[in-house]
């Protein structure tokens, strides 16, 4: 029997935040005392169990959680259902709410807790709080996923001027009710060797970090972002990837404070731009679901026999940014240092391992994986995939970027590669992007001994792009 007093069990998972958080106000609207529960479940993940930059980012972003719920927030380790059955059992619950994730093995895992609980007469609430649009909605007129971003994003998102709904505001007053859990250190979210520590002077986890954050965006990145989101020294991208992916802050309350602030300005193209950018965020979790073998099966099949080369020695040193190409290198040796790699690196860091090394684009995904603080199942497999070019929308696989080129263009002063490449700070421009070509009284007065303090190229550009072009173009 319950009664106005039998809590009911709010189930935070990707969504670490009190505003706009649909489950959260739902279970409040009831009246009754909220269980606030958090279960690290790494039982079910199987292999997509949280790499070790996630795990730290997810220990914080707890902490900072359970401040705000002045530690009435329960922490609960092993497989979901168990966890769920013994919590709602103990403390008579009669009714459980959370917000829907999109992973394979999260619809698999939650739908059979749902249907366990119902047959046990336990009331079961689920809503959207991580997506602007949920991937079964965003069908083509036929009922069939979409495949290429543009008429998904138009036709599919914003067809008759379809807008993702208003954010909701926060409940006041929540009526909580205790549990005893375990500590958040028992959790084992952090790694013995302290390496996270370096993160931290880059990052704020945690809603308040979220919003200011995006406050900083819209005051200085957003005003230029169309062209200025394309070289990585600029600060026109918004960063807001890994507080989107934990749900410290929802994609309604990025969109539509986006939207606010480039209307208010008069920023109308460089507002649609990055408002596209949480349009591809979308577009990924709509293959994710509906493609659910994303991570790890090609979209396109006859790359299945493609003659991917294995080369241990040439991917660690791809991991360590150690190439003798220095926009890769400053790119792989800022993931390693921060957690993050801008956007436009990833491209070009993405395309040296697979199309010039020619080294499978599961190594990059799980290396993403284990390394980005913004670590997304949806984000990480689509995107290797589209730089690969077997996935949905894909790069033609023709598409190889040059790393020499690409550092001129959008590195053209040096800054990026400089920052996390000290050793060749003193490279004159005209050889910082190619310091191989540079003549030996350069790279004397610079301090550089190539094949010493900084390595010699790896590959060759121009036979590794034959090689590679060799390869993709006797795929049928």
């Amino acid at each position: 029997m319950t009664t106005n007093n039998s809590p009911v069990v709010v189930w935070f998972r990707q969504d670490l935040r009190i505003k706009d958080n649909p489950a959260l106000l739902a279970a409040h609207k009831t009246g009754h005392p909220i269980l606030l529960l958090f279960i690290l479940d790494e039982e079910n993940s199987g292999e997509w169990k949280l790499g070790a930059a996630s795990r730290w980012w997810l220990h914080e972003s707890l902490k900072v959680l359970n401040v705000t719920f002045e530690g009435n927030l329960c922490f609960k380790k092993g497989p979901a259902q168990k966890v769920l059955m013994d919590v709602i059992k103990e403390a008579g619950a009669a009714a459980i709410y959370w917000n829907r994730c999109y992973e394979p093995w999260r619809i698999a895992r939650d739908a059979h807790i749902q249907e366990t609980l119902q047959t046990k007469g336990i009331e079961v609430h689920t809503c959207n709080g991580s997506l602007l649009f949920e991937p079964q909605t965003a069908l083509k007129s036929d009922g069939t996923p979409y495949k290429v971003f543009t008429p998904f994003y138009q036709n599919g998102c914003l067809r008759n001027g379809n807008e993702p709904r208003q954010p909701l505001k926060a409940p006041k007053n929540l009526r909580l009710s205790t549990y005893k859990g375990v500590a958040l250190k028992d959790l084992d979210l952090l790694p013995n060797i302290p390496w996270h520590k370096k993160l931290a002077k880059h990052w704020e986890p945690g809603a308040a970090g979220a919003q200011a954050r995006l406050k900083a965006f819209l005051k200085s990145g957003l005003k230029h972002y169309k062209e200025g989101r394309n070289y990585p020294s600029r600060n026109n991208v918004s960063r807001l990837s890994p507080h989107l992916h934990f749900g410290e802050i929802s994609p309604n309350a990025v969109w539509h404070a986006a939207k606010q602030h480039m209307g208010a300005e008069g920023w109308r193209k460089e507002g649609e731009t990055f408002l596209s950018e949480l349009g591809w965020r979308e577009f990924s979790h709509s293959l994710l679901f509906h493609f659910p073998e994303l991570p790890r099966k090609n979209l396109q099949k006859k790359f299945n026999t493609f003659p991917w080369r294995k080369d241990l020695k040439a991917l660690k040193r791809w991991q360590q940014g150690q190439t003798g190409y220095p926009i890769v290198d400053a790119g792989m040796r800022e993931l390693w240092g921060t957690g993050y790699m801008h956007n436009r690196i990833r491209m070009i860091v993405g395309s040296f391992l697979v199309k010039n090394l020619m080294l499978h684009w599961h190594l990059g995904e799980d290396w993403f994986w284990d390394t980005l603080v913004d670590a997304d199942l949806a984000n990480n497999s689509a995107s290797w995939q589209w730089i690969a070019g077997c996935g949905a929308d894909a790069a033609p696989y023709f598409r190889i970027f040059n790393p020499v080129t690409q550092g001129k263009r959008f590195d053209e002063d040096g800054e990026y590669v400089r920052r996390f490449i000290p050793e060749l700070k003193k490279m004159p421009m005209k050889y910082l992007h190619n310091p191989w070509e540079a003549p030996e009284k350069v790279l004397a007065e610079a301090g550089v001994l190539l094949g010493e303090n900084y390595p010699l190229p790896i590959v060759k550009l121009s036979d590794s792009r034959e090689r590679a072009l060799e390869a993709f173009s006797g795929l049928t």
